[in-house]
């Protein structure tokens, strides 16, 4: 890339981040320190503020720059991320969205304990969504590494380091000062900033085709190299049964995973009433529908006028095509309108990327303070402390993803977020959903309904193809390659929802059908909520 995309992509980069930190510091200057305000930004939001910042928290580097680029890739079996990601808000929006808001008060784990043995369970679903947390922010490292890469002309793999390294440390200061406050406000600015940028694209793909939706289909077949196997389901799941089973399980993963998801569950807390969590739902709903039908014009878009080949040399998982399709809208590498449009994509997805990581550290901060530190005392916490540990827990968990973001960095981004939605759908959902309609969930049901989702997930993904064996995975060099699904959705999403119901009929507890009553009219009427 030229001097000139740097310079003003570093300068729009520069502009965000100085407008975030001044949100964070106004925001952390009227904190009283509560827990209330700083996980639940006292519950002060509106149904559209919260529906945006929904969007914002959803709608992420895997969502613009990775899925985008698996359908410039893959054509058609890259669609399957997009129809996935929106399909699953059905879920939320009927199963869990209202009744998580009634029964909890600022994580997953406020739910199931509200009828369980509280330290246990805590414990159990607090591991899960910090673990969840922890994929899901690895695949927003590799977006970072990626885009900035692209943007320093791939100089190096220190330039990709760095990136990571400061987009760990900025969301480490988004979270320790502003809370949820200031996460919520970031959220919103990067949704309206992503889906004007999107729209702009969009409408420009469709303008150099005239609007014709054919021809610009036909166009990215003809450059694929595939011709019409490229617009019909197969290309990347449909060779042999094993990826066809990928496909249903990567499918299983994207619809079921959102309900599972602890950065998304907490959004629910930050509106007064149920009634207002519902409509957060139908707000976001409408805003990430737009803009996954149009993550599908980009998509073929890329694949028209850039060509897969240029993609997947600029970088081989896909996720520079949309950066590649904007310099080329604007006239080429060499253009005015070029550099521009190119720079403000890349700081639209460089914005996106540190709205999202500082959505996610801040949900598995408070999942280690409320969750795992409160039970892990022999006293209850007082509120300031426990918040001082979410802040100070903002600080390992971005260490983490720092880490673990180096090591997958040639992945694509949209296939490490399915492998989050993965683990979320086998360890979250079903205890999540058992403790909500089950009369007689027990705690040991609620234990083994978590780690027995969540190890048999995590271990196969250890044994999968992602981490040994051939040469796209972690460590090509290695092969230790027993699991031949690239997702473990299709079979740790099963073994979660079957160990939760084993250790309830194996348990000598006999369920409280009191608790159960209250909690159920609580979570359908809202009587007694927080």
């Amino acid at each position: 890339m030229t001097g000139n995309h740097q310079t003003l992509a570093l300068v729009l980069f520069s502009a965000f981040i100085a407008v975030t930190l001044g949100i964070t510091t106004w925001v952390s200057r009227d904190r009283h320190g509560s827990a209330e305000e700083f996980y639940a930004g006292g519950r002060l939001f509106s149904p559209m503020e919260n529906g945006f910042a929904i969007a914002g928290d959803y709608m992420s580097a895997a969502s613009f720059l990775g899925i985008s680029g698996l359908i410039a890739l893959f054509g058609y079996d890259g669609l399957l991320y997009s129809v996935g990601f929106l399909v699953a808000w059905l879920v939320v929006l009927f199963l869990v969205a209202e009744l998580v808001r009634n029964c909890g008060r600022f994580t997953l784990a406020d739910v199931v304990a509200a009828r369980m043995s509280e330290r246990p369970v805590r414990i159990a679903a607090g591991t899960s969504s910090v673990t969840v947390s922890v994929l899901y922010l690895v695949a927003q490292m590799v977006g970072a590494g990626s885009l900035v890469a692209l943007l320093l002309g791939r100089t190096s793999a220190a330039a990709q380091c760095w990136t990571v390294v400061g987009v760990g440390a900025l969301m480490v200061i988004y979270v320790s000062l502003g809370g949820m406050r200031a996460t919520t406000w970031i959220q919103i600015v990067k949704a309206v900033l992503l889906l004007g940028g999107t729209v702009a694209l969009t409408v420009l793909v469709l303008v150099r085709f005239h609007g014709d939706f054919d021809r610009l289909l036909l166009t990215a077949a003809e450059r694929s190299g595939h011709g019409n196997a490229f617009l019909a389901p197969g290309l990347k799941y449909g060779g042999d049964w094993t990826a066809r089973f990928d496909f249903i399980s990567l499918g299983l993963a994207l619809v079921l995973g959102t309900a599972g998801l602890p950065h998304i569950l907490s959004r629910f807390y930050t509106v007064p009433t149920a009634r207002a969590a519902r409509r957060s739902v139908v707000w976001s709903i409408g805003l990430i529908g737009g803009f996954y039908l149009m993550t599908i014009v980009l998509g073929f878009g890329a694949a028209a006028i850039v060509g897969p080949q240029a993609v997947r040399a600029s970088n081989a998982a896909g996720n520079t095509a949309v950066p590649l399709l904007a310099l080329d809208l604007g006239g080429g590498a060499d253009s005015t309108g070029g550099t521009v449009l190119f720079a403000v994509v890349a700081a639209v997805a460089f914005a996106t990327i540190l709205a999202v990581v500082a959505g996610i550290t801040l949900a598995s901060s408070a999942s280690v303070a409320h969750d795992l530190y409160a039970s892990l005392r022999r006293r209850r916490a007082e509120p300031r402390s426990e918040v001082a540990v979410a802040r100070a827990a903002a600080v390992g968990i971005g260490v983490a993803a720092i880490a673990l973001g180096l090591l997958a960095r040639d992945l694509n981004v949209a296939f490490l977020v399915g492998l989050a939605f993965a683990v979320a759908a086998s360890a979250n959902l079903p205890v999540l959903l058992y403790s909500l309609f089950w009369r007689g969930f027990t705690t040991r049901g609620a234990v083994y309904a978590v780690y027995g989702g969540l190890v048999p997930a995590l271990v196969l993904v250890v044994l999968s193809p992602v981490v040994s064996g051939s040469p796209e995975s972690l460590f090509p060099g290695v092969d230790f390659q027993y699991f031949p699904l690239q997702n473990p959705g299709l079979v740790s999403i099963p073994l979660g929802f079957l160990a939760g119901w084993l250790g309830t009929v194996t348990s000598a507890e006999v369920a409280d059908e009191a608790k159960h009553a209250e909690t159920e009219v609580r979570s359908l009427t809202g009587a007694g909520a927080v």
